[in-house]
């Protein structure tokens, strides 16, 4: 039988150090986190509403991979990597498109059906006995939970997702995620910063920042927003609004239009909630509507930030107005949050940098760096390591770390 997971509690008494800022720009390290933190871990690529007719599909590019999402003629979800067996070609160029009844390479027309088969290769007499079942697209592991398509890589240290995100069934079902629409956008907005990904998580795992560097969000919330972290590198942040009307014209409005839905617990129903995944995802609701955003990396220097805006069917007015005001409230609060990572991330080079002093209030920033921890141990060591052999004495450490358990 299993049990739900409990927040971790705080301890009285913990290392108040982050990870040394050699791990913010080694190139060496940035290849291990390739290969074992973000090839080996869930990524959520869009809903199942984004491709809701056959023919529809969606792409996810990371790290050197391409994923390519498709609605079948039987109308199932498939995931394959994006690229013909013929040459490797892109088959599907964009984020997001339709294709009517195949999906044909633009290299040299191969042609595949929409449940990854190979249909036929152009000039098929010049390939000898091609043996077109083994040539289909090849499936990448893929789950659906609550709407929401999930892929990895690589096979990896997690559970199912339904299995790792259990803490978090219950509000989803809450939430009706399932039927989650793609909004008029649909993007939240991609950027790209001159950061490392760390950076950008480590101010994203923490609301101590929020009194100070988000006028709006303090407007709207206040003291009300609390941070849980649970087993698994999971967190939830909730913070509850509508005691105060607000000072500021985007929460003002936004308190007056949100709606109350009956079909919430009353615990949801004035708040805006945040579940983390480690470890680059977060998926955050608000009572008309929802998104997940990611921090996807491009090098041990660049970030780009990503996602996709959700709404609910058949809004009104008021709601369609609220989901825009609380659209532009955190798109301020991005901005802003993106200033501090760059701020940050600029202090890792620094002679001056003498590691973190982290307050009980940003304990979401030391589980996250725990996990990199487990997963990394080479980071556990004060001094940046030798890029050439940083590989192997991460294998030694896990090693060692192994045989004292």
């Amino acid at each position: 039988m299993n049990t739900v997971a409990k927040p971790v509690a705080v301890p009285n008494e913990w290392d108040r150090r982050g990870l040394p800022g050699w791990a913010y720009h080694s190139a060496a390290l940035f290849e291990l986190e390739r290969l074992e933190v973000f090839l080996t871990h869930w990524q959520v690529v869009g809903h199942v509403n984004d491709i809701p007719a056959p023919g529809d599909w969606l792409t996810f590019d990371m790290l050197g991979e391409r994923a390519l999402v498709i609605r079948g003629k039987d109308r199932e979800v498939r995931a394959f990597h994006n690229l013909c067996r013929h040459r490797g070609a892109r088959l599907a160029d964009g984020a997001q498109g339709h294709c009517k009844g195949a999906m044909v390479c633009p290299f040299h027309g191969w042609v595949y059906n929409l449940d990854g088969t190979l249909r036929g290769p152009a000039r098929p007499e010049t390939f000898g006995d091609l043996d077109r079942g083994e040539f289909g697209l090849k499936p990448v592991e893929m789950e659906i939970w609550h709407g929401l398509i999930f892929l990895r890589f690589l096979a990896g240290p997690q559970p199912s997702v339904s299995r790792l995100m259990e803490a978090f069934e219950a509000d989803f079902g809450h939430y009706r995620a399932e039927d989650l629409l793609p909004a008029e956008t649909g993007w939240s907005g991609d950027s790209v910063l001159p950061v490392n990904w760390k950076s950008v998580r480590d101010v994203d795992n923490e609301g101590y920042h929020v009194a100070m560097a988000h006028p709006a969000l303090q407007d709207l919330y206040g003291r009300t927003y609390r941070d849980l972290t649970y087993p698994g590198g999971l967190s939830h942040s909730i913070a509850e609004f509508g005691d105060t009307p607000g000072r500021l014209w985007s929460v003002r409005n936004y308190v007056k239009l949100s709606p109350v839905h009956d079909w919430l617990p009353e615990r949801l129903r004035r708040a805006w909630t945040y579940y983390g995944m480690f470890p680059n995802t977060v998926i955050a609701f608000t009572p008309e509507g929802a998104q997940y955003y990611h921090d996807i990396p491009l090098s041990p220097g660049k970030t780009k930030l990503s996602g996709r805006i959700y709404r609910y069917a058949h809004e009104s007015r008021e709601q369609r107005a609220a989901r825009y005001l609380a659209y532009r409230i955190d798109r301020d609060t991005s901005q802003e949050d993106q200033q501090l990572s760059v701020w940050s991330n600029e202090s890792m080079k620094s002679s001056a940098f003498e590691d973190f002093h982290l307050s009980d209030l940003e304990y979401g920033v030391r589980a996250h760096h725990d996990a990199l921890r487990r997963i990394l141990p080479v980071v556990k060591l004060a001094d940046a390591p030798d890029e050439v052999s940083m590989a192997d004495l991460n294998d030694k450490l896990r090693s060692a770390n192994a045989k004292s358990t």
